[in-house]
């Protein structure tokens, strides 16, 4: 029998399994996880032939090697990085077929953080709550890629995607627009401070990571200066330490906190935040309807 599986050469600063996550167990303090550039994940995968929902590998900055232990077609995308079989250029953003005992290497971002690699049939480890996603925070799912270890993979689903005319992958932000609307606990914030949060120039953190995007700037002034009882925060959540600098929730996020939450960011700007290297100019746009 073939055998389905690839092992990891060179795992890379952070490299974790990830799919689509797993939504609705908040009230059990789990976090959703999943991709943090959840559009590249679904590409890969197109492209691989694969469900959106199969699981693929998240890099960070610098890539990783695997060696297939069969022939297998994959696809990586996401941070544009040079990929190589055995030492020879292949395609970024395009199914490539890999012989078994052949090196796979992604290698470092040119542009971005985080690049994505998918194998026809996917990524199967043992799902736990319905999702193969390393969950950092909460340390559910597979423990991050290290040297020597050995992941299964799935049988086939399709044959890889068409990529006739190019596929529509989006380029890292050179700045960082996220729409955000204001609340839950805007009120425990000077009006200078949301003006602030709607102007000031914003900068990402290197302390940013798979649970937040952490900015530095100017910090935003509280009206209120008490303890906040421990609430729930959602994907997405815009809150302030005591620093006063935002914070913005990303995948790993705890599920509860005690800061208070300034704004909520459109979910559909999460993905370029996933991409947004440190130094990289933050704008957040108030959008101040509620329907």
């Amino acid at each position: 029998m073939t055998d389905r599986a690839f092992a990891v050469v060179r795992a890379g600063a952070l490299t974790t399994v990830q799919d689509l996550g797993r939504p609705g167990h908040a009230h059990l303090g789990v976090p959703r996880s999943g991709a943090l550039d959840a559009h590249s994940g679904r590409l890969v995968n197109r492209l691989a032939g694969n469900a959106e929902s199969a699981a693929v590998l998240e890099t960070t900055l610098n890539g990783c090697a695997v060696r297939p232990r069969c022939v297998v077609t994959v696809a990586v995308g996401g941070a544009p990085c040079p990929v190589t079989v055995d030492g020879r250029p292949v395609a970024w953003g395009a199914p490539v077929r890999v012989a078994a005992g052949s090196v796979l290497e992604i290698g470092p971002a040119v542009r971005g953080v985080r690049s994505y690699v998918a194998f026809a049939g996917g990524i199967t480890v043992d799902p736990v709550l319905g999702s193969r996603s390393t969950d950092l925070l909460s340390g559910l799912g597979p423990a991050p890629l290290a040297d020597g270890a050995v992941l299964p993979l799935g049988k086939p689903a399709g044959p890889p995607g068409r990529v006739d005319g190019g596929v529509p992958w989006p380029a890292p932000p050179a700045e960082l627009v996220l729409r955000v609307r204001l609340g839950p606990r805007a009120d425990w914030f000077t009006d200078t401070a949301l003006r602030t949060l709607a102007s000031a120039a914003y900068r990402v953190s290197s302390a940013s990571n798979r649970i937040g995007l952490r900015t530095k700037g100017p910090a935003l002034e509280r009206a209120v200066h008490g303890e906040l009882p421990s609430e729930g925060v959602v994907l997405g959540a815009v809150q302030v330490p005591p620093d006063g600098c935002p914070v913005v929730f990303l995948a790993d996020h705890p599920t509860t906190g005690g800061y208070p939450v300034v704004a909520v960011v459109d979910e559909r700007d999460l993905a370029a935040a996933a991409q947004a290297v440190p130094g990289v100019p933050v704008r957040f746009v108030l959008n101040r309807r509620t329907g």
